[in-house]
Parts: C-alpha cells; sequence; structure tokens
C-alpha cells in the first residue's frame, strides 16, 4: 500500500520532528484525528514528560497531552530509528540567525540527515520551518538523495510554514489555513491530502518555493509596519505627540488603514529573524533589499531608545541609572504566553545592566529566564509586591499581561515608563508614567 493510499484511508503513521511551540500543536491535531503520531525531539527530558502526560508549554495544558496518550495516538521518543515506522515526517525544528545575522539552518540540515540515513520508498517529508526560498530543494532534496532514493518518484518532499501564533485564543492548528507546495505534483497532492486530514482549510501554491515565499511575506510585511509605526513613535515623542492616540484616530478609518502598535522591539520566532533570511538570499541575486534591512536596523534599535528613555525618566527626578533600582514587568515576547523566543525584554535588561542598572523582573508566566543562544541572565521572577514597586526606582512595562493591575502599579510605583500603553486608562498617576 501506497503513502497516498494509506493517507486516503485514514492508516497513515505521522512522524514530527521537533515537538516545540510548533510541533506538539500539530502532533495534537492529527493524534485527535485519529491518526497515530510519533513526536521526535532531542530533549529528553521533554520526551519523557509527553510520555507521562505532561506538558511544558502554557498553550497546551497537560489534560491536552493526556487525551492524546488516553486515545493510544500518540508517543514521544529520541529514538530516530523509529523515523522507518512513518509514513509522513514533518519538521518543525528552529530556524535562529547567526550572530553575523545570517540564516542558520543547522536544525533543519541535522534533522534531514537524521531522516536521510533512515529514509525508506514512499516516505514523504515536509517541512514547517520559515526560511528562505529554496530551502527545501536546494538544502533538503540533495542531503534526501544521498540516500540513494529519488525525489519524486521514491520518496516526497514538500513545504508547509506553520503559523502558529501562541496565545491567540481566536485561532487553533486546525482552523487557520494551511499553504502548502510541493517540489513535484506527486508530492504536493500527497501533502495537500494529509494536511486536509485536520485542517480545515489546505491552501494549495505552485511550488515549495512559492509556499516558502508566502511565509517570508507574511511576517516582512508585519516587521516593516511595526517599524513605521516605531520610527513615528520617536517621531511624535519630540513633536509632543502620543503615538497611541494618533493611531487610535487613524483606526476610525473604515478603509485603508490597518493599525500596528510600537513596543520596546520585536520579540517572537518569525518576525525579527525572517526578513534576515530573505534579505540573506536575495544577495545571491544581487538584488538589493533596502527597505526590509531599513525596518530591521529600526526594530533592532528600539531596546536602546526605550533605555535612554529610561535614563531620561530618571534625570528629570534627579537620579542616574548606574545604581538605580529597575523593576521589569514582562518578560515573554507578548502578552499572556510564556514564550521568551527573541524577546526583547532580554535585551532590554542586558542594556540596563551594562549602565549599572540594578534590574529584576516579574513576570507570572515566567519564573525563570533560562540561558538561550545570546543571554545568560540568571533572574528569577520576583513577587510582585508593593515593596517591590515602592523600593523601585523605575517600573519598566515590556510586556502588558493581562494578570497586572495597572491601577494598582501606577500608583505604589515612583516612576514607570511604559512602552505598551498599557496605563492608558490610569490618570491619577499620570504625572510619574513616561511612554517609551
Amino acid at each position: 500500500m501506497t503513502t497516498e493510499e494509506k493517507v486516503d484511508g485514514g492508516r497513515a503513521v505521522v512522524g514530527i520532528v521537533g515537538l516545540g511551540y510548533v510541533g506538539l500543536p500539530l502532533a495534537r491535531a492529527f493524534a485527535m484525528k485519529r491518526t497515530r503520531v510519533i513526536g521526535f525531539d532531542i530533549d529528553r527530558i521533554k520526551v519523557k514528560m509527553l510520555n507521562r502526560g505532561e506538558s511544558y508549554l502554557k498553550t497546551l495544558p497537560a489534560e491536552a497531552v493526556a487525551e492524546m496518550l488516553k486515545l493510544g495516538t500518540f508517543q514521544a521518543t529520541s529514538d530516530y530509528d523509529r523515523l522507518v515506522e512513518c509514513d509522513a515526517v514533518l519538521i518543525c525544528v528552529p530556524t535562529p540567525l547567526s550572530a553575523t545575522r545570517e540564516p542558520d539552518l543547522s536544525y533543519v540540515i541535522d534533522s534531514t540527515r537524521e531522516i536521510a540515513s533512515r529514509l525508506r520508498k514512499g516516505q514523504l517529508i515536509t517541512l514547517e520551518s520559515t526560511t528562505y526560498p529554496g530551502t527545501t530543494d536546494e538544502v533538503m532534496k540533495p542531503l534526501l538523495e544521498e540516500s540513494g532514493l529519488t525525489c519524486g518518484e521514491d520518496f516526497y518532499l514538500a513545504y508547509s510554514p506553520e503559523r502558529e501564533d501562541p496565545g491567540n485564543p481566536n485561532f487553533t492548528t486546525e482552523t487557520i489555513p494551511k499553504v502548502v507546495g510541493g517540489v513535484d505534483e506527486t508530492s504536493a497532492r500527497i501533502a495537500r491530502k494529509l494536511y486536509s486530514i485536520v485542517i480545515q482549510q489546505v491552501v494549495p501554491v505552485k511550488s515549495a518555493r512559492e509556499a516558502e515565499a508566502a511565509k517570508i511575506v507574511e511576517n516582512i510585511y508585519r516587521s516593516v509596519n511595526i517599524a513605521l509605526v516605531n520610527e513615528l513613535k520617536v517621531i511624535f515623542d519630540h513633536m509632543g505627540i502620543d503615538v497611541w492616540d494618533v493611531i487610535a484616530a487613524a483606526s476610525t478609518k473604515p478603509f485603508g488603514f490597518q493599525p500596528f502598535y510600537p513596543g520596546p522591539g520585536l520579540g517572537g520566532h518569525c518576525i525579527p529573524i525572517d526578513p534576515f533570511y530573505l534579505a540573506w538570499k536575495a544577495r545571491e541575486f544581487g538584488c538589493p533589499t533596502r527597505f526590509i534591512e531599513l525596518a530591521g536596523e529600526i526594530n533592532t534599535a528600539m531596546p536602546g531608545y526605550v533605555v535612554e528613555k529610561v535614563t531620561e525618566a530618571l534625570n528629570a527626578q534627579s537620579k542616574a541609572l548606574k545604581g538605580a533600582k529597575i523593576l521589569v514587568l514582562g518578560i515573554a515576547y507578548k502578552k499572556d504566553i510564556d514564550d521568551l523566543r527573541e524577546s526583547p525584554a532580554l535585551e532590554l535588561i542586558e542594556l540596563l545592566l551594562k549602565r549599572g542598572a540594578e534590574v529584576v523582573y516579574n513576570d507570572p508566566h515566567v519564573p525563570v529566564i533560562p540561558r538561550t543562544r545570546r543571554h545568560d541572565l540568571g533572574l528569577s521572577s520576583l513577587p510582585l509586591t508593593p515593596e517591590l514597586l515602592s523600593d523601585a526606582d523605575c517600573v519598566l512595562i515590556a510586556t502588558a499581561h493581562s494578570a497586572y493591575d495597572w491601577e494598582r502599579i501606577c500608583t505604589e510605583a515612583p516612576l514607570v515608563v511604559d512602552t505598551r500603553n498599557a496605563c492608558h486608562a490610569v490618570t491619577s498617576a499620570k504625572a510619574k508614567v513616561w511612554k517609551a
């Protein structure tokens, strides 16, 4: 029986490599449709947790993992030899930037090599990680064909970008439309059928490259528009104009305008990284990406701008940043989640420490800041007591979690620097709130 026949008959076994914010919800989606799923991850602690019915993601509770296990359709493993059991293997691994801000495809390449060494006839391989156009057929295909098998004949290869939005209650893996492009038509057809098992709307495109490009465009669109409002924030601040009020007014236009909001920098795995993937690839064709790179420069400069506003706010109270006690509220890259990937709060803390400030933080979703690729801060969240607020020389709002009582914070803190417009409704302590 071919893989396509197994997919059609509901008997395909799906392997998912990488059980993070993308891979684990996808595994659950297939498992809940009675599709057998084998989840692969190099982190043995995560594997043990999942097989005990526990979860390490706040966006997917332990009850959801336990339900998958109860159905008998999911198992996690670190044994890559079990890839041979899978009819389809979906790769959901990180694609970060190197220290020189170039694409780091090491996770994709390592995963592809693990698959290639065990590749068998009939398998479908799909990449979900965000990357530059050409990765699937230029990087993955040759590695897989080192097995001696031929793509499009012996095995199948496609690209379908993840579109997860952790913490967004309005969309799930199943309800977000899924773009699918194959290296060849047979690969595309099988991949579309596979994803149709769990996704309500599958969107076919002509090739894997078009699917890769579509994902890049989605995130560059957001990066450029966020850069625009970040630049306007700085300009309007010099003019004495509140950019948040301006955006609110502009948003009343029922056509031709979509609001984007400024902040302390860009966070998350996609928006701060993806534009640089395309810019790097474009150099191969001699194409300048001035607009994209300028947006990146503006957004990456925002943590420095915020630190300058903290300095200015302290100076207004005859205090220096060096030696000042700074309490940072919110470490996750966006509200109400525990995801620290590329969080601008980490950069803010590091910059403040370099300037000689004493920094502590509170985040109800992040009890400890783990070591990351670029930061090793070694800090733990402190209870948000009245004493913690009043003892701080400045409270810096980096992430506006819903759990925070802004009235209380603005009342008890001696000085607040707000990067998220969180205190806009607080009027009692308006004089000591600075926007950044």
